[in-house]
Parts: structure tokens; sequence; C-alpha cells
């Protein structure tokens, strides 16, 4: 029986397609895998037969990825699932800072009790009028599955869209449309655009990286959103910006103290991915990967091990192999495997930085002897009998 620990609620419609001989605990110390969405594992003691971490969502800040490598826990995230719900509320921000929407709501509302409010809003409504989108710049900062979104539907909006991002896969390439200009320097974005939207994994190299040196280069009344991550943003100098007039508004998914206190932001408590859509497909996605992993050994979008796939084992044993990234591991465990007798009938081994995995389908069931050889290797993490 395979034990799954849910850290946050996790939508049941995720959680109901865990196959029979599976079953849901309380007590994270049992779990052979765990779901989380934005719970912090800091601070959690890893158990040790803890094998995956379902992350329901994108982004991966709450969880201590390499401690959970060195432990040969391999962590998946679900990137995509929640790509249409974040799009929809950055084409929202944006529409909310052009027109300054919430600017002539609120209006509304202190003069409810005005009883000439249907001739005083013929005199005010200016204040609010705003301008359209279309035919306006947008630069996107990062074309992953919600940047290419993102940038797509403001196309159809009639936006001049720019697009920035070195590291961009071909499947990401393929679902951009024609009409996205791929830029090579985000400078350009940040001097040609009346709107800037951010959509890049926080790293020591994005972090803080909308800052004075870049508010400097952009255009007077640029609009910045930041639907991504609160830290990609310097909040002071971003302060800055909108006091002397250079940022018109600033859209952000994430509030905090310095930002909550700003004049001209448009602050939402973190909606981004939380429509119930949103939560369904990511728990869905989680669900599917934790499955075929435990299963099968399979990995796909994983954050801190290579992907592989080797489909379903045929043969008699799969053994997984998570070790470290270094010369001749390869050749010690064939060799273990060949002085115990057994036949590999298809291997497959993938790295990624530090890590690399090995899945190996055997002709006959190893012995525990085989196994426990296998784990003393130097740069073993973990050995996983699949099958």
């Amino acid at each position: 029986m395979k034990k799954i620990h849910c850290l946050n609620p996790i939508a049941k419609c995720g959680t109901e397609l865990f196959p029979a001989g599976y079953e849901m605990t309380d007590n994270v110390a049992d779990a052979d895998a765990v779901l989380v969405r934005s719970a912090s594992m800091h601070d959690m003691e890893l158990p040790e037969n803890l094998l995956a971490v379902g992350r329901a969502g994108a982004g991966v800040n709450n969880i201590p990825l390499d401690s959970c490598a060195q432990k040969g826990i391999v962590v998946f995230n679900t990137p995509g699932a929640n790509a249409n719900g974040v799009k929809e509320l950055v084409i929202a921000g944006m529409l909310m800072a052009s027109r300054d929407i919430v600017g002539g709501i609120e209006w509304c509302k202190a003069n409810a009790e005005d009883d000439n409010i249907t001739k005083d809003t013929e005199k005010s409504k200016k204040a609010f009028a705003g301008c359209e989108i279309k035919g306006k710049k947008l630069g996107v900062i990062g074309l992953g599955a919600i940047g290419a979104e993102v940038a797509n539907a403001a196309t159809h909006l009639g936006m001049e869209v720019y697009g920035y991002d070195p590291y961009i896969s071909i499947n990401a390439a393929w679902r951009l449309s024609r009409n996205v200009k791929h830029i090579t320097n985000a400078d350009i974005i940040f001097q040609k655009c009346d709107y800037i939207t951010i959509h890049v994994p926080l790293m020591d190299s994005t972090r803080g990286m909308i800052n004075k040196e870049k508010l400097a280069i952009m255009k007077d009344g640029v609009v910045i959103l930041n639907f991504s991550r609160d830290t990609l943003v310097n909040d002071d100098d971003m302060a800055a910006a909108l006091d002397a007039g250079k940022v018109r508004y600033y859209v952000s998914d994430f509030p905090n103290p310095k930002v909550a206190n700003m004049e001209r932001v448009i602050l939402l408590p973190h909606l981004g991915a939380s429509t119930k859509e949103s939560e369904d497909n990511c728990a869905v996605m989680a669900v599917k990967e934790l499955t075929d992993y435990l299963e099968n050994g399979n990995i796909k979008n994983s954050v801190n091990f290579p992907s592989c796939d080797m489909g379903i084992c045929q043969t008699e044993s799969r053994v997984a192999v998570l070790h470290m990234n270094i010369p001749n591991m390869i050749g010690q465990i064939t060799a273990i495997l060949a002085e115990q007798g057994m036949n590999i009938s298809d291997m497959t081994n993938k790295s990624r930085d530090k890590y690399a995995y090995t899945l190996l389908d055997l002709e006959h069931k190893a012995e525990d002897s085989t196994i426990r050889k296998l784990r003393a290797i130097k740069g073993v993490l973990r050995v996983r009998v699949v099958k």
C-alpha cells in the first residue's frame, strides 16, 4: 500500500485518480509521496521513506530542492496547468491599469448617497477615462507556458508584443504566435514598451531584476505587471519610480507591507492560479506525475532530476538508481549486476546538473544483496525497486 500525504488541500478530482493500492495519510512520516501547494517545506524534516513531492503549481520556492535531491526525493511541478488562469488575470491587470477601473469603482462607492450622482458622473468620469491597450507595446519577459499565453492573447487584442526569453524551448517557441517579436536583449523591452509583464522563476540572477537601473531606461508612464514572484521587483526602487511618475501603475499579485502602502499600485491577494479550474488542472497533473513515477519510475516535469520515460515495465523487474552525476557511475552499476548474473534488457541514463538518474529493466528480480551493493556505491543517493 502506497501512502500519500497532502500538506495543503488538494482538489478531489486529482486525488481520486490514484489507483487501487494507494491511500491518503494524515501522518507525513508515513508518506511515500507528498502533495503540496503553498506550504513551506524548508523547516520540515524529510522522512527517510519519502520518494517524491508533487507541487500542484509551477513555483517551487517553498520546497528545499537540493535537500530533496540529496535524499533521492524527486520533486515535480505542474508547468502550464494554471497558465490560462494567470493569463486572464494579467490581461485584467492591464485593463485595470489602462482605464483606472479601480478608481472609477471607488468613486461610485464614495458617491453612492449623492442624489445627483447621475449628473456628477458625467463631470467626474474624465478622471478615470484612461487609454486603450490596442496599438500599445507590451513586453513579455519569460516565454514559458504563462508568458506565451499572455503574449498570444495580447496580439489578439491588437497590441504590439515583444517577447524575451534567452532559454526558450522549442516547444515554447512553437506555441508563440508569429506576431510576437522575439527580442534577444531585455533592455529593448525596457526602453520601448508601454506595458511590461514578467514571467520568470525566482533565482539569484532574476531577484530584483526590476530595479532603479532598469526603471531609469523605461518610458515615462510605463505600467509594470508582476504575477510571478514579488522579489523579482525591488520594492524601494519601485516606490521611488511611482512617486516620480516614471511608473504610472504597478500591478502586483503579491501583497507585502511596502507595496500595500504605495500609491498607484493595483494589488491583488495572490489570485493568479486560484481559480477552481487551475487548482483542478494542477491537482490532476501532479497526481499523474507522482503515479507514473511510483508505478513505473518515469520522471516528467521534475525540477531537481532529469526527465526519463521507459514506459511500462514489460520485464520481470525494474530498478531505479538516483545518483550524483559523476564519472564511472554506469560502469559500477552494470558491473555489480553482471557479478550477480543479472541481465539488463533495457536501460536509460539521464543527467541534470549535479544529479543523474538510471532506470534499468532486468530479466530477473534483483536480490536484496544486489540492491545493498548498488546502494553502497559512492555517489548513489537512492536505489528503488520499482517492480
